[in-house]
């Protein structure tokens, strides 16, 4: 099994393991999960020494923080972290206006955005409801680039709302900082370039970062991770596997950050392949492992949608992986010069 450790996360020393639980799996992101399972999911996670557990009320529409509520019940709340997020105001709707898309079988409600103070509140009750908890320790302001999953050449600012974010949504969160309701206030977003903006305009504990900070893409070395280290804010990486190429390699059908992969990242994913296949090592385990040398990064947190898969994660975070692994990447610049190294003592 891994040796699951804890790093800070928060200004005031809040910690998370290393390795913690998404819960997009959770709330049936792209085919559902029987109940049963995900609750079994969350108790293998929490058996296996887990103790971060990250949701949305986005996720399946509700669906997600029902379930993790669920699993929590019988465990002891003071054991766990559990981070949620705000800016889509879930807005019920008959079940027969539902329109599935990315969720299958979601709860009967649309999401609209809304970063006002008052939907932060609201938000942050049907959370609380949800999850059957009094409290919850982290809250991320979710997707103020209204979801953008762009690929290059595209604007990350084109549908900004990261005024509406600073003006409603983080002096609300700041404030129930303050009064100790919440212990740790973050982003969480699919991009990097806008989290330099947020950084220098708020005092964030930590971003959620789904991607972009990976064995595939290091693009944040150069400005977004020098200003979180003089500001203090912590990472955490969420799909650490890109969507789902670093898990299945190169394979036709292979997903890059949602999308298809274009042939570059095929080639590129190949020859880290290769160099992995000559240290013999799993790819996925070296994808896991990657962002956990950088030593801002809190936390990797792959989804899982069973058990099964969750043992999965666990063993490739456990996998020995040589040092001249890290090197030979970075020596053939599939790894970026500036990229901190998971080193290990062994050759």
């Amino acid at each position: 099994m891994a040796e699951i450790e804890f790093r800070a996360v928060a200004k005031n020393g809040l910690k998370v393991t290393t390795i913690g639980l998404g819960g997009t799996g959770l709330g049936n992101m792209y085919r559902a999960v029987d109940t049963n399972a995900a609750v079994n999911t969350v108790h293998a996670a929490y058996d296996s020494g887990i103790r971060y557990f990250d949701t949305a009320p986005v996720y399946g529409f509700g669906v997600s923080e029902t379930r993790l509520g669920l699993a929590i019940q019988s465990l002891p709340r003071a054991d766990i972290v559990i981070s949620s997020k705000i800016g889509y105001d879930l807005v019920p709707i008959p079940p027969e206006e539902l329109k599935p898309a990315l969720w299958d079988q979601p709860g009967s409600f649309r999401a609209e955005f809304d970063y006002s103070r008052d939907a932060v509140m609201r938000s942050l009750e049907g959370t609380l409801k949800r999850l059957g908890t009094d409290y919850v320790d982290m809250v991320s302001i979710h997707d103020p680039d209204e979801a953008i999953h762009f690929g290059p050449g595209e604007d990350p600012y084109a549908r900004s709302r990261f005024r509406e974010a600073m003006d409603g949504a983080y002096p609300a969160l700041d404030e129930l900082r303050s009064q100790g309701v919440i212990k740790a206030v973050g982003v969480g977003i699919n991009q990097w370039q806008m989290l330099s903006d947020f950084v220098v305009a708020g005092e964030f504990d930590y971003f959620l970062l789904a991607g972009r900070y990976t064995l595939l893409e290091q693009e944040p070395l150069a400005t977004l991770l020098p200003l979180c280290e003089q500001r203090g804010t912590r990472i955490i990486i969420g799909g650490p596997y890109n969507s789902g190429i670093l898990a299945t390699g190169a394979v036709k059908g292979a997903t890059f950050n949602t999308r298809p992969a274009p042939e570059p990242v095929l080639e590129r994913v190949r020859r880290i392949e290769a160099v992995c296949a000559r240290h013999e090592v799993s790819l996925p385990a070296a994808a896991l492992q990657f962002p956990l040398g950088h030593p801002l990064v809190s936390s990797v947190i792959p989804g899982a949608r069973s058990a099964e898969e969750l043992k999965q994660n666990l063993a490739y975070l456990g996998e020995d992986i040589p040092s001249s692994l890290w090197t030979d990447l970075r020596d053939s610049g599939l790894i970026a010069q500036g990229a901190p190294l998971p080193m290990t003592d062994e050759g």
